[in-house]
């Protein structure tokens, strides 16, 4: 039996989907309703669904940031509002989306969608980090970040980026790591991602960008997951799914 997750911060529209999706597709197991990203993401992990239909707009994190930290096989489709950049983003053989509000015609399709992805292998990491990348990443301004500010106190730091072995999203700051310590900032990990040089800064999650001239190696877990191993610092740090394919090289 296929099952499936609802994340959607608004409860009418998540039961209507429920209804629609048990009317359309008797057979399918909605396993979990969340009411946000964070719940949703636990859930994920927790329940490794076949599908995930994930609001774009959440608490907590939103689709994006959820979809991109799924580790399993849960295949995504997108709920949003907003359809000006939602048809090309979406538009994508492992992904799909739904506009709001919903009609019950383009959800038959969508499932009718679902239900052939489901049973093809699934598609590249490198495809699905492609299309999520196109919705999280901005444009890169002209000139790279050089420097980031971080306030402690009356004090303000200055911290050059070339010294940070990574960034991690820490509840509502950022933590930068440098070999001298650490410091919070509030500048958000997707902003970091379009400020900084590419060929420098890797994201391997949906929190962290490291710094490839700190990377020691790499190591995989008995489960077959990704870990990257940085130097000036003891803990490794977990490789997304979606951002494995940058590993291969290697």
């Amino acid at each position: 039996m296929t099952s499936a997750l609802i994340a959607d911060d608004e409860a009418l529209l998540a039961e209507h989907l429920k209804e629609q999706l048990t009317l359309l597709w008797p057979e399918l197991k909605i396993v979990h309703v969340a009411r946000n990203g964070i719940e949703a993401a636990q859930k994920i992990a927790e329940l490794q669904p076949d599908l995930a239909f994930l609001d774009v707009e959440m608490p907590g994190l939103d689709g994006l940031e959820v979809a991109q930290g799924i580790e399993g096989e849960t295949r995504v489709v997108f709920v949003t509002a907003y359809d000006e950049y939602a048809v090309q983003a979406f538009d994508h053989a492992a992904l799909d989306y739904l506009l709001k509000p919903l009609k019950q015609e383009r959800l038959a399709r969508t499932l009718e969608r679902v239900k052939l992805a489901l049973a093809a292998p699934p598609a590249p990491d490198a495809m699905l980090a492609q299309a999520l990348q196109r919705l999280l990443v901005a444009p890169a301004p002209p000139q790279r970040l050089r420097y980031v500010r971080a306030a402690q106190g009356l004090l303000t730091h200055q911290v050059a980026v070339a010294d940070v072995i990574f960034f991690h999203a820490d509840d509502k700051y950022t933590v930068v790591t440098t070999a001298a310590g650490e410091h919070l900032i509030r500048t958000p990990i997707a902003e970091l991602a379009s400020q900084l040089d590419p060929d420098q800064f890797w994201q391997v999650h949906r929190a962290t960008l490291i710094n490839l001239d700190f990377l020691a190696g790499t190591r995989r877990d008995e489960l077959s997951r990704l870990y990257v191993r940085l130097t000036g610092h003891d803990t490794e740090l977990p490789v997304s799914r979606a951002f494995v394919h940058l590993f291969k090289a290697m």
